[in-house]
């Protein structure tokens, strides 16, 4: 029985994780920091990892693995975080929003990457006074590299800034990813639309099948982002700083390019998906045409080898002496006739 049988009829609350089964250990990094200081270090012990917590920097504790819900759990109850909020991260289906609770606040959403096809993870941010703790699926890298890049040079302004500013820089590089994806299946949605134009074939139909169903999970993904972004804008919570405000709507401007960008290639897709159709009726026609035409010319040279080929003893035409090459010329003129009459009515 796999976790999303278990979870029917279980109480609000209740933590099964649905993901793929794994068995790989749960990899904790802790990321400590102020304006001169600097801490990193790896644990796969829980109590190990929090022991290692210091007052009056900047934390931000990510977590690698969702499918040991115990863990999660442990985390909870460390940071006094409420059962649903943790039954929604182990949930790796669940719909990108936020919520706001009186000690933290959660950002669920998709990280995304593209290989030969939209590849997604599920991740939580849930933002603390000056703690910041994301969940994610490891998925063999993330868009957070470039984030722990700026904080180890101390490049930017997130080490100037508190855990608001961090949890908005998280979700910025997610963000920044769906930019990169889009390009990439741009990229591909234009070798497509110049395959099915030059020769259409099976294989372009199933790509482009392929193609409209990321978009459509694409689509499904990017439009709660921006009722979630904007929701924390318009949330009154004392852990988002109001001078934040100007770069979560800088992030609502960009994830509102990111759905124009992904209704425009919806769109594309489904003019290319008429093309191909158009392009095979079009082909389909042109065939039938040509068999009409070849019907129409032999249908009237088979009536005359249909007649002379009976045998009766009293057909006139039977013993003629000239009678085969007489009925082979009138077969071949029918033919010419047609021929140029079809070439007139510019049917050829």
């Amino acid at each position: 029985m796999n976790a999303k049988t278990q979870n029917v009829g279980a109480p609000p609350g209740t933590l099964f994780y649905n993901g793929e089964e794994r068995s790989d250990r749960i990899k904790i990094t802790l990321i400590e920091y102020n304006e001169t200081e600097f801490f990193e270090e790896e644990f796969y012990d829980l109590s190990e990892c929090i022991s290692h917590v210091k007052p009056n920097m900047v934390k931000w504790i990510n977590v690698e693995g969702l499918h040991k819900p115990d863990l999660v759990e442990k985390i909870g109850k460390i940071y006094n975080i409420h059962p649903l909020t943790m039954e929604d991260i182990v949930h790796v289906d669940q719909r990108p929003k936020f919520e706001e609770y009186d000690t933290y606040v959660v950002a669920i959403m998709k990280m995304i990457g593209y290989t030969n096809q939209v590849e997604s993870e599920q991740l939580a941010i849930i933002l603390l006074e000056n703690t910041v703790i994301s969940f994610q699926e490891p998925q063999g890298g993330d868009a957070f590299d470039i984030i722990r890049n700026r904080l180890r040079a101390s490049k930017g302004r997130v080490r100037k800034l508190g855990a608001d500013y961090l949890a908005y820089a998280l979700m910025d590089a997610v963000v920044d990813l769906y930019f990169t994806v889009i390009e990439k299946i741009g990229d591909k949605v234009e070798e497509i639309e110049e395959e099915i134009i030059t020769a259409s074939d099976k294989k372009s139909l199933m790509q482009l099948y392929h193609l409209k169903r990321e978009m459509i999970y694409l689509r499904k993904q990017v439009w709660p982002m921006r009722d979630m972004i904007n929701n924390m804008i318009r949330s009154e919570t004392t852990l988002i700083n109001p001078t934040s405000d100007i770069y979560l709507r800088d992030l609502s401007d960009h994830v509102a390019r990111i759905i124009d960008t992904v209704e425009t290639y919806r769109d594309l897709l489904s003019g290319i998906m008429d093309i191909y159709l158009s392009t095979n009726a079009n082909r389909m026609n042109e065939v039938m045409k040509v068999l009409t035409i070849m019907s129409s010319i032999f249908i009237p040279v088979t009536f005359i080898a249909g007649v002379y080929g009976m045998n009766f003893d009293n057909m006139p035409e039977l013993h003629t002496k000239n009678g085969y090459f007489i009925t082979c010329g009138v077969m071949l003129a029918v033919i010419i006739g047609l021929m140029i009459y079809f070439k007139r009515k510019k049917w050829l």
